[in-house]
C-alpha cells in the first residue's frame, strides 16, 4: 500500500474505477485504524469517487423516488377520493353512508396501525435483507389497496385501512436506514431530496389521476373512487416485482459484487463516518437499542417530528376539501387546484437539497427560516377570511411543511449509531412522529366547521410553534456534531477542488469534538 501511495505522489495516475476490479489482495487487511483508512482513501481521486457514487446513485435515486411517490399516492388517495363526485350518489361518503367525521378515521386508523408495526418491521430489515423485505412490504400493501375497490361499508373500509398501515409499516425508516450504509451524513440531503421530491410529485400525479379516473365513473358498474383504488393497487403489485430484482442490499452484500468490484465495495464502507451501519454488523444488538432509548436526542427529534406532523398532516388531510370549498373550480377541475402546492413543494425541495450539499450552513440553521414561514402560514389560516389569501397560505404552508424534512432527515442521520441502532431509532422515532397523522385529521370535525375550521388551524399553529421550540432544543443537543459535519463537508469540497479525496480524521460522533462550551462561549476544538 505504501508503494502504491509513493507511486501516486511521484506522478503516476491513480487507479480509475475501471481498474478497480483489482484483486482483494490489494485491499488493506484492516482499515479500522486511522493510518490504514487514510492510506486506502488516498489511493482514490475525486473522479474515482464521482464514478463510484454515480453507480450508487443510479441504483438508488430513481428507484427510491418512485417508491416514495407510489407510497404517498397510495396512502393519500383517500383524501382525493373523498371529493370525487362530491354531492353525487356515487361519492364515497354517499355509497358507504359515512359522515365527514367518520371519514376522518380512515386516515387515523391507517396511522394507528402504522405506528404499531413500524419498529418490529424495521428490526427485521437486516435479517430479511432490504430487497426481500421491501418487496414484501410493497406487494402486500398493493394487494390490500386493490381490495379497497370491493368495500361495501365503513367497517370494511376501516379494516382495510388498518391492514394497509400494517403492510406498509417500515418502508420509509427501512429505506432511510439502508441509505445510511451507502451515503455519508453530509451527503444524505441528496437521496432525501429525491425521496421527498418524488413524494410531493404525488400531489400532482395523484390529482391528475383522480381527475382522469373521474371520467371512468360508472364504467363496468364501478364508481370512480373504486377505480382509483383498483388501478393504483395493481400498479403497486407490479412495482413490487421490479423492486425485488433491482433494489440493492448493502455495499458488501453478495449481490453488490455484480455491479461493484471488491475495491469499490471496500471504498464505499471505508469512506463512511464512524457511526454508519456496516454490512458485517449483526441483525440485532440489544446494547444499541438501549443506548438509543437513553439518548435525549432521540426524544428531541421525536417531539420535533410529532409536532410538525400534527400541523402538517392536518393541512394535507384537509387541503383538497379547502380548495374545493373555495369555489374557484367545479367538479372535476377542483382536483387541479391541489397541483400548485405540490409543484411549489417540489421546487423548494430541489433547492434545499442542492443548497445543503454545499455546506454553507448547518442543517438545523437551515430549518429556521422554514419554521418561521410555516408558522406564519398556519397563523394566517385562522386570522384571515380572504379566499385568495387562504389559498396562497395553503400553497406556501404545504411547501414549507414539505421542504422541512429534507434538512431534518439529513440532520437526523448524523447521530445514528450502528446497524440495529439506526434501524430501531428511525423506526421508533417515526412511529411516535406519526401520531400526528392520527390526531391531525381528527382536528377537522364538523363541530369546527362553523368558522371555516379556524379553531382546528389554531391548534395546528400551536403544534408548529411547539415543534419549533423542540427544533431549537434538538439543535442545541446536536450543535457540536452538526458543526463538525459542516466543517468536514467543506473540507471534502476543498479537497475535491484540489484533486484529492479527503482522507483525514472524520466527523466524531461517539466522542464528539466540542465547538461550543455554552451560550455565547466557544470551546477549544481538539484535533481540528
Amino acid at each position: 500500500m505504501a508503494d502504491l501511495i509513493t507511486e501516486e505522489k511521484a506522478g503516476h495516475a491513480a487507479p480509475t474505477t475501471d481498474d478497480i476490479s483489482s484483486s482483494s489482495a490489494e485491499l488493506p487487511q484492516t482499515v479500522n485504524d486511522v493510518g490504514s483508512r487514510e492510506a486506502f482513501l488516498a489511493t482514490f481521486t475525486p473522479e474515482d469517487d464521482k464514478a463510484i457514487m454515480r453507480k450508487v446513485d443510479r441504483r438508488f435515486l430513481l428507484l427510491i423516488g418512485v417508491l416514495y411517490l407510489t407510497k404517498n399516492i397510495d396512502y393519500s388517495n383517500a383524501v382525493n377520493v373523498k371529493v370525487l363526485q362530491v354531492g353525487e350518489p356515487r361519492n364515497i361518503l354517499e355509497e358507504l353512508s359515512m359522515t365527514a367525521n367518520e371519514y376522518n378515521w380512515v386516515q387515523s386508523i391507517y396511522f394507528i396501525s402504522y405506528i404499531i408495526f413500524e419498529v418490529p418491521s424495521n428490526l427485521l430489515l437486516k435479517r430479511m435483507t432490504p430487497r426481500i423485505w421491501q418487496s414484501r412490504i410493497i406487494l402486500t400493501w398493493g394487494i390490500v389497496l386493490a381490495c379497497h375497490a370491493a368495500i361495501r361499508n365503513k367497517q370494511s373500509y376501516y379494516a382495510l385501512r388498518f391492514l394497509l398501515g400494517m403492510m406498509e409499516a417500515g418502508m420509509f425508516p427501512g429505506i432511510a436506514a439502508q441509505l445510511c450504509s451507502w451515503y455519508r451524513s453530509d451527503e444524505m440531503g441528496r437521496p432525501i431530496m429525491w425521496m421527498f421530491g418524488f413524494q410531493n410529485c404525488s400531489g400532482i400525479v395523484g390529482s391528475l389521476l383522480a381527475y382522469g379516473i373521474s371520467y371512468m365513473n360508472g364504467l363496468c358498474g364501478m364508481s370512480a373512487w373504486r377505480w382509483v383504488y383498483l388501478l393504483e393497487g395493481l400498479y403497486t403489485i407490479f412495482l413490487a416485482v421490479a423492486v425485488y430484482f433491482v433494489l440493492p442490499d448493502y455495499p458488501k452484500s453478495p449481490r453488490s459484487s455484480k455491479w461493484l468490484s471488491p475495491r469499490e465495495q471496500e471504498y464505499l464502507e471505508v469512506r463512511l463516518s464512524e457511526n454508519a451501519p456496516l454490512t458485517h454488523e449483526g441483525a440485532f444488538t440489544k446494547a444499541e437499542v438501549v443506548r438509543s432509548l437513553k439518548d435525549s436526542r432521540t426524544y428531541a427529534f421525536m417531539i420535533n417530528q410529532l409536532m410538525i406532523n400534527l400541523g402538517g398532516y392536518g393541512l394535507s388531510w384537509y387541503l383538497p376539501t379547502i380548495t374545493t370549498n373555495l369555489g374557484f373550480a367545479g367538479l372535476p377541475r377542483n382536483q387541479l387546484l391541489n397541483i400548485p402546492a405540490a409543484a411549489a413543494s417540489v421546487l423548494a425541495i430541489i433547492f434545499a437539497g442542492n443548497f445543503l450539499n454545499r455546506g454553507y450552513v448547518t442543517r438545523p440553521a437551515f430549518t429556521q427560516p422554514i419554521m418561521a414561514g410555516m408558522t406564519v402560514c398556519f397563523i394566517l389560516f385562522f386570522t384571515i377570511s380572504s379566499k385568495a389569501g387562504i389559498y396562497v397560505a395553503c400553497v406556501l404552508g404545504t411547501m414549507f411543511y414539505s421542504v422541512y424534512f429534507i434538512p431534518f432527515w439529513a440532520w437526523r442521520s448524523s447521530t445514528l449509531q450502528g446497524m440495529t441502532g439506526t434501524a430501531f431509532t428511525l423506526a421508533f422515532q417515526s412511529c411516535i412522529g406519526q401520531v400526528g397523522g392520527v390526531v391531525g385529521p381528527q382536528l377537522f370535525q364538523s363541530k369546527f366547521a362553523h368558522n371555516g375550521y379556524k379553531t382546528s388551524f389554531a391548534i395546528c399553529a400551536a403544534a408548529i410553534i411547539v415543534g419549533w421550540v423542540a427544533n431549537l432544543w434538538t439543535w442545541w443537543l446536536t450543535r457540536n456534531v452538526e458543526w463538525d459535519v459542516r466543517r468536514i463537508r467543506r473540507l471534502r469540497i476543498k479537497a475535491e477542488k484540489s484533486g484529492a479525496v479527503f482522507a483525514e480524521d472524520d466527523v466524531r460522533v461517539y466522542e464528539e469534538r466540542h465547538f461550543y462550551g455554552g451560550l455565547g462561549k466557544k470551546a477549544a476544538v481538539d484535533a481540528v
